[in-house]
């Protein structure tokens, strides 16, 4: 199975982050002009939470607040789970299902080095799977 490195390799590793301080709006528009589920919450140089689609949708919209009004920082997810890039698949997947989670922060010591989303593992796992599933039909049916 593979590791978090190598979705970072398919994906990329450019980080989308906003200060804490942003306003909502500008962190939305930020997430749909990058065609993202999240951005980092960032005070000064340290991560510090997550802002998510579904951040917005439970703790803004659902509760009435204006977006322009509103600041990253107090809805945001603070829950900032980190992996290292030699995480397995199989332990983000183990992760985020017990942590409820879908998206996990991949970072050193001393820096973020991407974000790996749900869909990101599930994408992974399927390109391993049709890898498979076809090198083992043409095994089975003696095509080189």
């Amino acid at each position: 199975m593979g590791r978090v490195a190598d979705i970072l390799a398919n994906k990329g590793t450019q980080v989308h982050s906003v200060s804490l301080d942003s306003l909502v709006h500008d962190a939305v528009s930020r997430m749909v002009h990058f065609n993202v589920g999240s951005v980092v919450v960032m005070d000064g140089p340290a991560p510090v939470g997550l802002f998510t689609e579904r951040d917005c949708l439970h703790r803004v919209t659902l509760e009435g607040h204006d977006p322009r009004a509103v600041t990253v920082g107090q809805v945001m997810s603070d829950q900032l789970v980190r992996v290292g890039a030699d995480c397995t698949i199989q332990e983000c997947m183990s992760i985020m299902t017990q942590s409820r989670i879908r998206h996990l922060l991949v970072a050193d010591a001393s820096r973020m080095l991407g974000v790996v989303s749900i869909g990101d593992v599930v994408k992974h796992l399927t390109r391993e799977q049709e890898f498979e599933i076809e090198h083992l039909t043409r095994y089975i049916t003696g095509v080189a």
